[in-house]
């Protein structure tokens, strides 16, 4: 099940509402019992290694010269 964040105008509380996905939009009261509150923007991320079995690929070396050429007249 889903977790919401919130936030309550009146006391600036921030609390979280675990709730079905069809429920989302419905008002949540905060744990003071007040009724004024916003739902919160959150974000998530996901890392992991897909289906691949493979981490990231390493970066490639720098090339160029001495210093990648970026200072050598490159």
């Amino acid at each position: 099940m889903p977790t919401y964040a919130y936030r309550c105008r009146e006391c600036t509380e921030q609390f979280e509402v675990k709730r079905p996905i069809k429920d989302a939009g419905q008002p949540a009261r905060c744990p003071a019992g007040h009724s004024d509150t916003v739902k919160l923007l959150t974000t998530i991320a996901i890392t992991g290694r897909g289906g691949s079995g493979r981490g990231a690929a390493p970066a490639a070396a720098p090339t160029g010269g001495c210093c990648g050429g970026a200072c050598c007249g490159g």
